[in-house]
């Protein structure tokens, strides 16, 4: 529908707005918070925060609310656009024969930016109504090593957050003093519910969150270890960076004027562990599958859908496209995605209860190709240093101890290297985006003349550059990639239609 005026998106428009929009029909003034949300981006909103409104409009949850709280710089805008529209936005799902299907959530009932007040940040954390804290700050913000497993406790930031009568300002010092003022108040702590894509992330969260807490204070980090709760879990819906055009399209076809609008594909899968120290939201009402062990789930997202988006980034950039559906709708990318998956990824997979992997592969395609959600390749090139450590090299490692095939996997590291040059395959500059590019970026550029120099970074490869048979494979899709190009070592890899 095509609207000639539009309203700046607030609790008090909703009722006056077109059917064509859903919107909530609870009354958003009966609830209160129990859920603290630390990295309020994209996906939290087309994922957790969609479960909460999904139960909410069922008349339930009236007492898990969302709070969401930002702590870095880039969080700002997050916090005038929720501000500004009472907590609401609106989630489009956007079907591969263009049909939008829009709502407005309200789930989120309280935004806190903790630069500008970290104290209403603890005293949120401290209320006894606070019964989880959940995570998306991606797979970089947890400050550990994918390839040694321990906790960087040397940045910068960390180390000012554990200075005597620091103010705390990271994820670590805001979550841990918290759980330090609950615990010397006899308040029982929250849940902390990881929800980013990393292998074991409730047991990557209490090793350093843990680990954080006994650099302040030993018997307060052994505490946290005992006593609080890190359920892991697998969370799966592609939501790409919002497009510009999102927020006119929502304007024309709704009235609605939205600061920051989400759009996102209609697959959406929630796996958690059912491990909670004070009770949860009725997720199973709602479509979450709580299971006691996520891990065969979480392995084969990650190395199913999160690695083969890795496998499409680079070759893909290089070949020169742009938008991930061109990359995926490419029947030699098609073929070269699912020999990754099923002759080197799936065999790294344990049985997964109540999944088909073969009917789930061809979903990921179909999913890759949907041209409605426009996700960039430059989205999935981002941070690669903390992807591919936790997505890629654990299968190069498990499929080396097997003697298996690792001819594509080592290949998607090349693409990286190769990517991580800063120049594509017509001399135009590549924007890398990564905290380690620093560094990554010179020994990239010297791979023409030493083909080992990317490989020789242990803190990223660790071990694999003294694994002969995992170099071969690299330098002779490096090789390929130089003298060939990406699209025609592509072609070669995948083997015939």
């Amino acid at each position: 529908m095509t609207r000639d005026t539009s309203a700046a998106l607030q609790a008090a428009i909703l009722p006056g707005l077109d059917t064509g929009i859903a919107v909530p029909t609870y009354d958003r003034s009966e609830i209160t918070t129990g859920i603290v949300h630390f990295g309020v981006g994209g996906f939290h909103r087309a994922h957790q925060a969609m479960y909460i409104d999904r139960l909410l409009e069922r008349g339930e949850a009236r007492e898990w609310g969302i709070c969401g709280v930002g702590v870095l710089p880039a969080d700002r805008r997050m916090r005038d656009a929720l501000t500004a529209q009472d907590g609401l936005y609106t989630l489009s799902v956007l079907t591969p024969d263009g049909r939008w299907n829009t709502r407005v959530i309200g789930s989120i009932v309280e935004y806190l930016y903790a630069p500008d007040d970290p104290e209403a940040v603890l005293a949120k954390l401290a209320d006894p109504a606070t019964r989880i804290v959940s995570l998306t700050v991606t797979e970089g913000g947890y400050h550990y090593s994918a390839t040694t497993g321990a906790f960087d406790a040397e940045a910068p930031d960390i180390q000012a957050d554990l200075a005597p009568n620091a103010v705390p300002a990271t994820l670590f010092g805001l979550i841990v003093e918290g759980l330090a003022r609950r615990r010397a108040r006899g308040v029982a702590p929250f849940t902390v519910l990881s929800c980013d894509n990393i292998e074991g992330n409730g047991h990557v969260a209490r090793t350093t969150f843990s680990a954080f807490a006994a650099l302040r204070d030993r018997e307060l980090g052994d505490w946290v270890a005992r006593e609080v709760r890190f359920p892991n879990s697998m969370v799966d819906r592609i939501t790409p960076v919002t497009p510009p055009e999102a927020a006119a399209q929502v304007a024309r076809r709704y009235g609605v004027v939205d600061r920051w609008p989400v759009v996102t594909e209609p697959f959406t899968q929630w796996v958690l562990e059912d491990s909670f120290t004070l009770g949860r939201p009725d997720y199973g009402a709602v479509g979450v599958q709580l299971v006691e062990d996520v891990a065969p789930y979480e392995l084969m997202k990650l190395r199913l859908l999160n690695a083969s988006h890795q496998a499409l980034a680079y070759f893909g950039y290089l070949t020169g496209y742009r938008l991930v559906h061109d990359a995926a709708q490419d029947p030699a990318f098609r073929r070269f995605l699912l020999r990754y998956m099923d002759i080197e990824a799936t065999p790294t997979l344990r049985p997964v209860p109540g999944v088909d992997l073969d009917q789930y592969k061809q979903t990921l395609l179909a999913r890759f190709a949907n041209p409605a959600i426009g996700d960039t390749v430059a989205r999935l090139c981002a941070e690669s240093s903390d992807r591919i450590p936790k997505w890629v090299l654990p299968v190069v490692r498990q499929r080396l101890a097997e003697n298996g095939e690792i001819t594509c996997a080592a290949a998607i590291v090349a693409s990286w290297a190769r990517y991580a040059e800063g120049v594509d395959e017509h001399g135009e500059p590549i924007e890398i985006v990564d905290r380690l590019r620093g560094r990554l970026i010179p020994l990239a550029r010297r791979q023409r003349d030493d083909r080992t120099a990317f490989l020789r970074d242990r803190s990223v490869f660790g071990d694999l550059i003294d694994e002969p048979r995992f170099v071969s494979a690299y330098v002779a899709a490096l090789d390929s990639l130089y003298a060939k190009g990406a699209r025609a070592t592509v072609a070669e890899l995948a083997g015939p239609a």
